[in-house]
């Protein structure tokens, strides 16, 4: 027996709400042959554009180590282009290629399906609801890590 019966902890819940939404979020990017990280990286891309790796990383919540790698398999793909920055050479800014922003938008279209999939099963009190809550709970757990 452990110390908290399994089915009253939250974070398991959260857990698995994430990993099937990562797994419909995967199937939906599948037709433009990225991943979610990389659809992450090219969504953030079409936002900022000339962004650095460091920054982007911090956007899609991942270490810049894993960004390098998700950007070096993207330019190898030539969905991105990288160039040193005007002023810091040490920085190279990044920006989606045609190629980029067509792979981009495919599997956008996919992920907003499955966002308003997801959104479908709420009404707009319970969406809300839970943004707030899912807010509270990253406003605990920040100051943990």
């Amino acid at each position: 027996m452990t110390s908290m019966p399994l089915e009253e902890r939250i974070g398991a819940h959260i857990k698995r709400a994430e990993q099937a939404l990562l797994a419909a979020k995967n199937t939906a990017c599948k037709p433009a042959a990225v991943t979610v990280p990389q659809y992450a990286a090219l969504l953030w891309l079409a936002e900022k554009p000339g962004i650095s790796a460091a920054a982007l990383a911090r956007l899609c919540g991942v270490t810049p180590p894993t960004m390098n790698t998700v950007l070096r398999n993207l330019q190898e793909r030539g969905f991105i282009e990288r160039t040193p920055h005007e002023w810091h050479r040490n920085v190279l800014e990044t920006r989606l290629t045609p190629e980029g922003r067509a792979a981009m938008e495919l599997a956008d279209a996919g992920a907003v399906r499955v966002e308003r999939a997801l959104a479908a099963a709420f009404s707009a009190e319970e969406r809300a609801q839970l943004t707030e809550l899912l807010g509270r709970c990253a406003e605990v757990l920040d100051p943990l890590k």
